[in-house]
């Protein structure tokens, strides 16, 4: 019978350096195999069957001893991060661990990263609001979207899922991270971006992440350029604070804007620091420095990113 001792490796991984949540120790709910409800096509997990509840269950004991193995050795974390090989609020004892977890972080924060397929559960609402920061999933705005791209378990709805999810927006005062993977043909559309707008300005979360596959996936199934996403992001609505989060940027060339083009384009979305590297020439992020000297354009820090923002 495997022991608790040989079982905390597999608990806590990393650190891991992140722009957005510095340095971060992962901790993993389902070390032993993924347990997920979804199997989404672009996971870099090999493909399983989806389910309701965990069928291989750590004790919160085993978990606790691990994060405190884990920030005895590294002492300059700044986020437990909550995960699984799957998806982590099926953890049966998530409330609770986050109890114990809350006693011993000290500074440290806590994060959560879920696919959101049972945020409409009260039970799991009530253990979110106990985390510093939460990012939830939504690749889709549509429940045909869902069952193809996101391959969720039966019963699974994406209405619940929405509705859930301004349920807890409602509740939380913390950051809210939203996360969307863009995948070429399945939801890349601009009918779909158009869904995700109109839902995501209801919403309002503190952030959105947008990215695309940047692993190895599970299927066959292909990743949108630099290019794409800054399109896409920009057929979201200026108001919410969208965020590019790929690392295949080095694709595209850097080009010439002048001062109404960027003023033009910052009305359009606001921009980070990668962006304007990405997009605009040497001169060009000199006239960034310029605008922003002169109050025509600001910074705004949005959950550890700064944004560039028309004034």
């Amino acid at each position: 019978m495997e022991t608790n001792s040989e079982r905390l490796p597999k608990v806590i991984f990393g650190p891991i350096h992140s722009r957005r949540f510095g340095k971060s120790l992962g901790i993993d709910l389902s070390p032993g195999k993924k347990q997920c409800n979804f199997d989404c096509l672009y996971c870099e997990l090999d493909p399983a069957k989806t389910m309701d509840d965990q069928d291989e269950v750590l004790s919160v004991e085993t978990i606790i001893t691990a994060i405190q193995k884990g920030l005895s050795e590294h002492q300059d974390i700044d986020f437990l991060t909550i995960t699984a090989n799957g998806e982590p609020t099926m953890y049966p004892h998530l409330s609770e661990l986050i109890d114990e977890i809350n006693k011993i972080k000290g500074n440290t924060k806590t994060l959560i990263l879920s696919n959101a397929a049972t945020i409409d559960d009260p039970k799991v609402q009530e253990a979110l609001l106990k985390l510093d920061e939460v990012k939830l999933s939504l690749d889709c705005a549509t429940q045909k979207c869902l069952k193809k791209l996101d391959r969720s378990h039966t019963g699974i709805d994406v209405e619940n899922i929405k509705a859930g999810m301004l349920e807890f927006k409602h509740k939380y005062k913390g950051p809210l991270i939203i996360e969307i993977l863009i995948v070429k043909t399945l939801n890349d559309s601009e009918e779909e971006i158009s869904r995700l707008n109109e839902y995501l300005l209801k919403l309002q979360p503190t952030r959105i992440d947008i990215g695309t596959i940047d692993r190895p996936p599970a299927f066959d199934v292909k990743p949108v350029s630099y290019e794409e996403l800054l399109h896409i992001s920009h057929l979201f609505d200026s108001s919410l604070h969208v965020y590019i989060a790929s690392r295949k940027k080095a694709d595209i060339s850097s080009s010439s804007y002048s001062y109404d083009e960027i003023l033009e384009t910052l009305s359009k979305r606001p921009l980070t620091q990668e962006d304007i590297e990405a997009l605009m020439d040497e001169e060009s992020q000199k006239r960034v420095e310029n605008l922003l000297h002169k109050q025509k354009i600001r910074l705004v820090e949005t959950n550890g990113v700064e944004f560039y923002k028309k004034a």
